[in-house]
């Protein structure tokens, strides 16, 4: 075996395997961006509802793998988890405490795409609501008695 490459063998057993785009790896989730169809921020993912093209992008890519910010509350990742197994989509929460990151979802394959646009930007659409018709009935009650 040449010296360099028993110097290469002990520097992956100290370090880890070597990796092309270690920055772009960390902001994406562990993936690069030129196989990217879609992200969302922390935002974005926190805000009520879902990114309807979110969920567009997940029913039209099927073989894509769905990457999810570990660093963010269960609660908030989970209407994209729902999606993502109603579509039978393969997900993983990436955990990366050294690294923090603004993006919370990306959509994407083991291959390059390059896809030139990747932010969703469409409003989230508001989760099914239920309204209380006792809140009904007071606001209706405090309409007539302010007149």
């Amino acid at each position: 075996m040449p010296k360099s490459s028993v110097d290469d063998y002990i520097q992956q057993g100290i370090h880890g395997q070597k990796e092309t785009k270690p920055d772009e790896r960390r902001k994406f989730l562990g993936t690069l961006r030129e196989r990217i169809v879609g992200v969302l921020t922390k935002q974005q993912i926190r805000e009520a509802g879902i990114y309807e093209e979110a969920e567009t992008l997940m029913k039209q890519n099927p073989n894509a793998h769905l990457y999810l910010n570990g660093d963010m509350d269960y609660a908030d990742l989970s209407k994209y988890i729902k999606i993502a197994k109603k579509c039978r989509l393969e997900y993983t929460i990436v955990t990366n405490k050294e690294q923090d990151t603004e993006i919370g979802l990306v959509l994407a394959y083991s291959y390059a795409i390059d896809k030139e646009d990747i932010e969703i930007k469409q409003k989230a659409k508001p989760e099914h609501t239920t309204t209380n018709k006792k809140q009904g009935i007071f606001s209706f009650l405090n309409k007539v008695f302010k007149k």
